[in-house]
């Protein structure tokens, strides 16, 4: 049972942090007519990075497309991922409501705080290919730095940098979710459920196309590095 806390509130802190401060940096970036892609893609990159780093000793999924690949190439077993993916929500909701509680209500409104939307212009199916697409990379560099045992020691920072390139490139499409977590926390705060099966269905078809090719195809068997941390709960 402690271990399993140990995982919950490792989840649950981290997802916390993603979602507060890249929140926060759109909802400022909105009060200081800063355009937000920018600085979106650099705080969620750079909070990742270091929470991963943080946590990838004890959990450092922080999202539930990483938890469900780790399941599906059973690397955590179904109750565990339930764990992650409880305190993964759970995170992201209270932090939405701190964001609620701290901001302006018009800026809290405007931006739906810090929420992801699809443009009018982006079907509901290039949306969901979209999210897959950036998904897909995440969870490829996670198996590719954080679950190879031969992968380089380089912590968070290169799902960090993933995250960055990702909402880069389709921020100004889809608001570059690639985290169910990410975007439920904003979604039941502010009541805005706008295509929001997007940002579930679209990384949870990358995340375990991605988990399944790299286990499937590049990952050499034997036993994980102890230095790794514990892949199984």
């Amino acid at each position: 049972m402690r271990d399993s806390w140990r995982h919950f509130v490792a989840e649950f802190i981290g997802v916390f942090a993603l979602v507060f401060i890249g929140g926060a940096t759109i909802l400022s970036a909105a009060i200081g007519g800063i355009h937000p892609v920018l600085v979106a893609a650099i705080a969620h990159g750079l909070i990742l990075s270091l929470m991963i780093t943080a946590t990838m000793r004890i959990s450092g999924h922080l999202n539930p497309a990483v938890t469900i690949g780790f399941l599906v190439t059973r690397r955590i077993g179904p109750v565990m991922a339930v764990i992650y993916i409880i305190a993964q929500l759970l995170g992201s909701l209270i932090a939405s409501y701190a964001l609620k509680g701290l901001f302006p209500a018009a800026t809290v409104l405007a931006t739906r705080l810090g929420g992801q939307f699809v443009a009018a212009d982006v079907t509901t199916f290039q949306a969901i290919t979209l999210e897959a697409i950036a998904t897909f990379f995440l969870v490829f560099v996670v198996f590719g730095t954080a679950v190879d045992p031969h992968a380089p020691k380089v912590g968070g920072f290169a799902i960090g940098l993933t995250v960055t390139a990702d909402i880069l490139a389709i921020g100004s499409r889809t608001g570059a979710s690639m985290n169910p977590a990410r975007s439920f926390g904003p979604a039941v705060v502010s009541k805005l459920f706008e295509g929001h099966l997007v940002y579930w269905i679209g990384p949870i078809i990358g995340g375990i196309a991605a988990a399944l090719l790299y286990d499937g195809l590049f990952l050499r068997r034997g036993k994980d590095s102890p230095d790794h941390g514990a892949l199984e709960p």
